[in-house]
């Protein structure tokens, strides 16, 4: 697998600057992101195809960073535990996805 290794070193000094921390632990957590990236994309897409799913999802927060908004009322086709590893300790969060007919 091919690392995209600028992507990793920015998201490292995103970190370094947001949590104040040293930098060695910056790029510590960086790589476990980049690593739980392709874990967490494997969990979706199996949670995807489980529920039968064809349509485009996103968490609510994906959607609206997109620019669409959820439709008040609508609820998750599904969830899945993704790792955040962001934080340094690789917790298990749980993410719900709504599909693109659910937004406007």
């Amino acid at each position: 697998m091919k690392w995209n290794l600028s992507r990793i070193m920015s998201s490292a000094w995103v970190i370094f600057r947001k949590h104040l921390i040293s930098f060695s632990e910056a790029l510590h957590r960086a790589w476990l992101c980049a690593k739980a990236e392709t874990v967490n994309a494997a969990r979706i897409e199996a949670a995807k195809a489980a529920a039968g799913i064809v349509e485009a999802v996103n968490t609510w927060s994906g959607w609206k960073a997109i620019g669409r908004e959820v439709i008040h009322g609508s609820k998750a086709v599904f969830g899945v535990d993704l790792i955040y590893g962001s934080k340094g300790d690789g917790a298990i969060y749980k993410a719900r996805f709504f599909t693109l007919s659910q937004t406007e």
